[in-house]
């Protein structure tokens, strides 16, 4: 599996948006792309709507 940077922001509270850049290994840049929505949601409490993924990169 490969490494994988993903670069984004998501809505910390009202009119506030959070920048995060996470790392993870992941099969494709897809794979990366729904560990990151899990991992802002589960540890966040932020629903998928509120997630904006900026950039999937290779690590």
């Amino acid at each position: 599996m490969a490494q994988f940077t993903v670069t984004g922001s998501f809505l910390a509270r009202r009119d506030y948006w959070q920048t995060f850049q996470k790392t993870c290994e992941a099969h494709d840049a897809d794979g990366a792309r729904e560990w990151a929505f899990s991992e802002i949601g589960g540890c966040h409490r932020v629903k998928r709507g509120l997630v904006h993924i900026d950039s999937v990169a290779e690590a």
